[in-house]
C-alpha cells in the first residue's frame, strides 16, 4: 500500500505538469487564431470572419433616412464622376518587397473630365458593398498629369477597407481643385501584405505615397485625410519628425486613440472573448509574427508631438469607437492650428452621410484658413 502511494505521488507532478503544458498549449493556439481572425485578411476570409466584422460594424451604423438618402446619392454622383474623370494606377514597393496598389484622380468638375481621356482602364475590382465601381475611369500617364494646381490629398480608408470606398472623398476634393491619391493599404484590396498595420506599418507605406506624391509634383501642398483606422494612420503621420513639409493639414474622421485599446474594447463585440489577458497575449504574438507592436499604433502619443494642423471629426451616435476617443486626441493635440467637429447623429464612418453640407463645408473651410 505504502508503495503504492508512493508511486501516485511521483506520478502527480507529471500530471499536473502535462495538464498545464497542454492548457498553455491550447491557450496560445486560441491567441494565434485571435490575432490572424483580427488582423490577416487571408486567414479572415477562410473563417469568415472578415466578413462577420464587416457586417457587426454595419449593424452598428445609424440607418436613419436621411443618411441612408445621401448616401445613396453620394454614391449616384460618385459613379457617375468616375466615368469621366481621369485618373492614374500606381504601384509601389515596401522595404519587405510588398506592392502596394493607388489611383490618383486629376482635378475637375462634377461628371467633366479635367482632361481628355486616354484609354480606359479596368482595375479588375468589383462593386464593392454600396455599389461603387471601378475601372471605369480614363487614364492618364505619369507625364500627363497636371501640375496646374499643386493641391494634393491622400485619402485612407479604414480597417478591413478598401480604396474604392474612399472614392466619395476623393471626388470631394477633385471638385476643389484637388488631385487625390487614394491607396489600397498593406494586405487590403489590391495590395500585399501579411497583417493589418491598425495604423502603424500604414504610416510608414504612407511616407512612401508621400514621397510618390512629390515625384510626381515637388510643389505639391498636401492634405492627409482618414477615415477611422486611416484618421489613426494620418494622425501617427502628424506625429513623425521625418513628416514632409509639404503635408500642410490632416483630416481626422472617427479615429481611435491607439490600437490597444481598440482592440480591448471590441474584442468581446467581434470574438465573444475576454479583453484580458487576451489583448495582452495577442500584442506579444504579434510582436513575434507581425513585427510590430500594438503600443506603437498610438495616435494619441502621436498627436502629442504634431506641429499640423488637425481637424477632428466624429459622430455623436458611433457605436464602434466612441466620439469621446476624438475629444481625448483633441485635447492631447500639440499643433497650435486645431479643430474638433461632433456630427449629431452620425454612426461610425457616417458623418460626411448625415450631414454631407456640414462635413465638407467644415473641411474646406478649415483648409482655406490654414493655406
Amino acid at each position: 500500500m505504502d508503495t503504492r502511494m508512493k508511486k501516485k505521488r511521483k506520478k502527480w507532478p507529471y500530471i499536473v505538469g502535462g495538464s498545464a503544458l497542454f492548457i498553455f498549449i491550447v491557450y496560445w493556439v486560441i491567441v494565434y487564431f485571435l490575432v490572424s481572425a483580427a488582423l490577416v485578411p487571408s486567414f479572415m476570409k477562410k473563417l469568415d470572419s472578415f466578413s462577420d466584422v464587416t457586417e457587426k460594424s454595419v449593424s452598428e451604423q445609424t440607418h436613419t433616412s436621411d443618411v441612408e438618402k445621401n448616401h445613396k446619392a453620394a454614391i449616384e454622383d460618385t459613379n457617375a464622376w468616375l466615368k469621366t474623370v481621369r485618373c492614374d494606377r500606381y504601384v509601389i514597393s515596401t522595404k519587405e518587397d510588398y506592392h502596394l496598389v493607388g489611383e490618383v484622380f486629376e482635378p475637375g468638375t462634377d461628371g467633366t473630365a479635367s482632361g481628355s481621356a486616354v484609354d480606359l482602364v479596368g482595375a479588375g475590382s468589383v462593386p464593392d458593398a454600396d455599389g461603387v465601381v471601378t475601372g471605369s475611369a480614363a487614364s492618364l500617364t505619369r507625364e500627363a498629369v497636371s501640375t496646374s494646381s499643386h493641391d494634393w490629398v491622400l485619402v485612407l480608408h479604414g480597417y478591413t477597407g478598401w480604396k474604392e470606398e474612399m472614392y466619395l472623398f476623393a471626388r470631394e476634393y477633385c471638385r476643389r481643385g484637388y488631385h487625390a491619391l487614394v491607396p489600397d493599404l498593406r494586405c487590403q484590396g489590391e495590395s500585399e501584405g501579411d497583417f493589418i498595420g491598425m495604423g502603424y506599418t500604414d504610416s510608414q507605406d504612407c511616407m512612401l505615397w508621400l514621397q510618390k506624391i512629390r515625384e510626381i509634383d515637388p510643389q505639391a501642398r498636401i492634405v492627409i485625410h482618414g477615415q477611422s483606422m486611416g484618421a489613426a494612420t494620418a494622425l501617427i503621420l502628424s506625429g513623425r519628425e521625418d513628416l514632409p513639409t509639404s503635408v500642410r493639414a490632416v483630416v481626422s474622421d472617427c479615429s481611435y486613440t491607439d490600437a490597444y485599446s481598440m482592440f480591448e474594447a471590441k474584442i468581446k463585440d467581434w470574438f465573444g472573448l475576454p479583453a484580458f489577458p487576451l489583448v495582452n497575449s495577442a500584442r506579444l504574438m504579434l510582436m513575434l509574427r507581425g513585427g510590430y507592436d500594438l503600443y506603437d499604433a498610438s495616435a494619441i502619443d502621436a498627436v502629442k508631438k504634431s506641429r499640423t494642423p488637425t481637424l477632428f471629426i466624429h459622430g455623436t451616435d458611433d457605436r464602434m469607437i466612441a466620439a469621446d476617443m476624438s475629444r481625448e486626441l483633441y485635447e492631447a493635440e500639440a499643433c497650435d492650428n486645431k479643430k474638433l467637429l461632433l456630427i449629431d447623429g452620425a454612426g461610425h464612418a457616417q458623418s460626411q452621410d448625415k450631414d454631407p453640407k456640414k462635413y465638407y463645408g467644415v473641411i474646406f473651410e478649415f483648409l482655406s484658413e490654414i493655406s
